[in-house]
């Protein structure tokens, strides 16, 4: 370790109201960085966003996807549009660090929350169901396009759980937004309170249709639902995370990353 003891011939203490060179290096280096933690959910909700349309975009132009409105006609399904060549290239760019955004969302809003709550059983499992969809997200997106049952069942699963396991954080997440604003310790438009557990409610209705329209109609129209409900249940996706972001801005939420204590 260096020796940072004055040399012999110099003074022993620096002169009144100066601070030694290497004490102020030494100073600005420990600083902790604090940082705004807003960008990190509008981020969790934009790059899933763009890169749906953009394969989307990219697909129609290519000829591989009829062009339409797939929020109303369903005529394709969000994993058909980035399926094949540069649809599925930047489709995968995009949604694999989303993927690690969403995660990395998911553990700073338990944090959050719990620490106006308490750790209830309702938070605790947050953070796990929050990572355990992000993994679920990127083994969808990590096969994606490729051929085989084994590959097919993956993507599968992938789409289940990540879908199953983020309604169930926002479901979670919005309960205890509900619960801090009935105590007094959130304060925000009652719109923007409510706004996570009304998502978890609408994304369990999309699901409840889709389950009905299976068993009362054709495979053609039991297709175009699937892909309609696919479609806005990812919307509701972009939507939950930018509440979050809306939140944790209009409260100036920030993270400090400070160096480890010694």
């Amino acid at each position: 370790m260096a020796d940072l003891s004055p040399a012999p011939h110099e003074p022993a203490r620096p002169p009144e109201g100066r601070i030694p060179e290497c004490a102020a290096r030494r100073h600005t280096r420990e600083r902790p960085l604090s940082l705004p933690l807003w960008p990190l959910a509008l981020l969790a909700a934009l790059l899933p966003a763009a890169a749906s349309l953009l394969a989307l975009w990219l697909a129609v132009r290519a000829g591989l996807v009829p062009a339409c409105n797939p929020f109303i006609d369903g005529c394709v399904s969000i994993s058909r549009a980035a399926r094949h060549e540069l649809p599925n290239h930047v489709f995968r760019a995009l949604m694999l660090p989303a993927a690690t955004l969403q995660g990395l969302v998911w553990l700073l809003a338990a944090r959050w929350l719990r620490s106006g709550l308490g750790s209830t059983p309702g938070l605790r499992a947050l953070a796990p169901l929050g990572l355990t969809a992000a993994a679920a997200l990127v083994l969808y997106v990590t096969f994606l396009g490729t051929e085989g049952q084994v590959y097919r069942w993956l993507r599968q699963y992938g789409t289940v759980v990540y879908f199953g396991f983020t309604c169930l954080c926002l479901l979670l997440a919005g309960n205890a937004a509900l619960r801090l604003a009935a105590s007094g310790r959130l304060a925000l438009p009652r719109l923007l309170e409510r706004a996570l557990a009304g998502l978890a409610v609408l994304l369990v209705t999309l699901g409840l249709v889709n389950a009905i329209v299976a068993a009362l109609f054709g495979d053609e129209v039991k297709a175009r639902i699937e892909n309609v409900t696919e479609w806005w249940g990812a919307l509701v996706f972009v939507l939950g995370f930018l509440a979050l972001a809306v939140m944790w801005w209009r409260l100036g939420l920030r993270v400090t990353l400070a160096p480890p204590l010694r």
